[in-house]
């Protein structure tokens, strides 16, 4: 297997990996408070879920930042684009309710756990501190698609769309990050 990805020089592939991952969890930082933002009036029986789920995306961009201080490297390029989307995929979502915010995690999840598995193929022999940067997270995306799961109503052919749509736009901004 192996990631692709243009690297800079002095730039090793957990680098850049830990600078991805520090843009998609701003993303999911900006995904979980537009979420929430309208969640009030929307769900507001969903508050508590999103701001657990909204610290913990907190902390994993804290973990990402500290690591890419410690490496003396800077943020992707992809920063404030994963921030942006994030926030209008949050809003949008948020205004269709719970079954969408609930298959936007699940979906990004999916995409988020798949690509830590295969982060942690590729680096784990090579680099104990970006490995332990991504372990140390998996529990609490795991967490969150389950709990989503788990609140998806029936199937419908919105969470379908929603899923389809999120999956894919997830999958394009780590190409690109992996990229730039």
């Amino acid at each position: 297997m192996g990631l692709t990805a243009r690297l800079k020089p002095g730039e090793t592939i957990a680098d850049r990996i830990m600078k991805v991952d520090h843009a998609g969890e701003h993303g999911a930082v900006s995904i979980y408070a537009a979420q929430r933002w309208m969640a009030r009036w929307r769900v507001p029986d969903m508050v508590d879920e999103l701001d657990h789920f909204l610290a913990h995306e907190r902390r994993h961009r804290s973990v990402f930042a500290a690591e890419l201080k410690a490496r003396g490297k800077p943020r992707c390029r992809s920063f404030h684009l994963c921030g942006l989307g994030g926030t209008v995929l949050g809003l949008v979502t948020s205004l269709l309710g719970r079954n969408a915010i609930a298959a936007t995690t699940v979906a990004i999840e999916r995409v988020v756990l798949r690509h830590l598995e295969q982060q942690l193929a590729e680096i784990e022999s090579r680099d104990a501190a970006a490995t332990a940067a991504l372990r140390s997270i998996i529990a609490d995306e795991q967490e969150h698609h389950d709990v989503s799961r788990a609140r998806l109503a029936a199937p419908s052919i919105m969470a379908g769309v929603i899923d389809r749509g999120v999956s894919l736009s997830t999958e394009a901004v780590i190409w690109l990050g992996m990229r730039l």
